[in-house]
């Protein structure tokens, strides 16, 4: 009788907790319409027209589309709308998948910003859709890298370090080769040797893994900066990697408005979409994903199906290191073709958090890398519209994706489930 009491007691709890926590999740609705309504419906008047281009900026043959003209007003009072509903939905039935409809919200937040800022004035959309492809290139890269060690149970706050590392190896690979590929393959190179440090620390000397990986972080800001410094500035030589060129796909790159934005891209956005494809398939659909899903669940049953834990973990991490050291080759002969220090700026962490917020699965950590590359081409075309159209400081137009990363976390920590081994180290009994 006293367990029949505590049991319901405890599920007694746990509905109390899970109303509590819809709730704040209905109010938080709630508020973001009410932000709509008094930051943009009262400051924007009804006369005013948002207008969004579809068009890339560049002659290309496709298929022109007009742009798109929203009444700025009444566009911002659909929006509002439709966001209270939702929490006026989400307080009185819950939705079951709540992580799903706060991005619903955001978006249509988002989307709200957007007609605010151009109301009277014209953007790119295409033009924003192509940069948050680009700016989320990087942190899709650090999130793959996140899934393939957290799969098998290994933490890896190394990241960071690992595309620092691998944007420096592929500018000056390149620039002491002459070829791009080669830097390319340099990168790779560099991420899995630090991949294989994080293994050898994590895995055959049980250090704990966030301090082996923040060690390995610390080392490669210490380098770079050191070889950057006393090198790479005085020699402009090492330093000139160049950038590699946007290959059009025939065909695919002439479609309206996906064309340009994922068929016009180089060799590294190419190298993300086919990783996410491969892992998600090795993952789901091999035996080596099975055993690697396994092992980052229960090692001790694993290994007691004779399965190689020790041999599972090493490769994962490693391989999570190369594709690391391959988002890092994106900042420097990706994009600007130069290496200067910190140049990651924090992706690798980001990378993480999309990680987590896609529910450690290659497809949904890259759409979540799409959020966290849309907010950061949002806030670079916002400040090409200027401050009397957008009256907010630059200073917090450039902290943007970090708050995005601060509100993703907040909505689904707690209500996602890692690998249940997950950063727990595995001693053979």
């Amino acid at each position: 009788m006293t367990a029949i009491t505590a049991t319901s007691s405890t599920i007694s709890l746990a509905e109390q907790k899970e109303r509590r926590r819809a709730m704040i999740y209905g109010l938080f609705f709630l508020g973001v319409a009410a932000a709509i309504f008094f930051l943009f419906v009262l400051n924007t008047n009804a006369e005013l027209v948002s207008t969004f281009k579809l068009n890339p900026a560049t002659k290309q043959k496709i298929v022109e589309i007009p742009p798109l003209k929203l009444p700025s007003r009444t566009t911002l009072i659909i929006l509002g709308l439709l966001v209270a509903a939702l929490g006026v939905y989400q307080m009185v039935r819950r939705f079951e998948r709540v992580n799903l409809a706060l991005g619903v919200v955001l978006l249509f937040f988002v989307a709200a910003f957007l007609v605010w800022a151009t109301r009277g004035k014209s953007i790119s959309l295409l033009g924003i859709f192509t940069f948050t492809v680009a700016a989320a290139t990087p942190i899709g890269f650090a999130a793959l890298s996140g899934v393939m060690c957290e799969r098998s149970g290994v933490i890896n706050i190394a990241i960071e370090g690992q595309m620092l590392a691998g944007a420096m190896l592929a500018v000056v690979g390149s620039s002491l080769t002459g070829n791009k590929y080669i830097g390319l393959a340099a990168a790779m190179l560099v991420g899995g040797v630090l991949g294989l440090v994080l293994a050898v620390l994590a895995i055959r000397f049980l250090v704990d893994q966030i301090i082996a990986g923040v060690a390995i972080n610390i080392f490669s800001i210490g380098i770079t900066s050191f070889i950057s410094q006393r090198y790479l500035q005085p020699i402009p030589e090492l330093n000139s990697g160049g950038v590699l060129p946007k290959i059009a796909i025939p065909g695919l790159s002439q479609i309206p408005l996906i064309g340009p934005v994922f068929f016009n891209q180089n060799m590294v956005v190419y190298l993300l979409f086919a990783s996410v494809i491969l892992i998600h398939f090795m993952l789901w659909y091999t035996r080596w994903g099975l055993r690697t899903r396994a092992v980052g669940e229960h090692p001790r049953a694993a290994d007691t199906l004779g399965i190689n834990v020790f041999k599972v973990r090493y490769i994962n991490v490693i391989i999570g290191g190369m594709v690391a050291g391959v988002g890092g080759s994106y900042f420097t002969i990706g994009s600007v073709g130069r290496f200067d220090e910190l140049l990651t700026a924090g992706k690798g962490f980001i990378g993480l958090a999309a990680m987590i917020f896609g529910r450690w699965t290659p497809l949904g950590a890259y759409a979540a890398s799409l959020i966290f590359g849309f907010s950061d081409a949002l806030q670079a075309k916002l400040q090409v519209l200027g401050q009397a159209q957008v009256p907010i400081p630059s200073e917090f137009l450039l902290i943007t994706p970090y708050v995005v990363t601060m509100i993703v976390l907040a909505g689904v920590v707690g209500r996602t489930i890692p690998p249940a081994a997950d950063g727990q180290p595995y001693v053979k009994e």
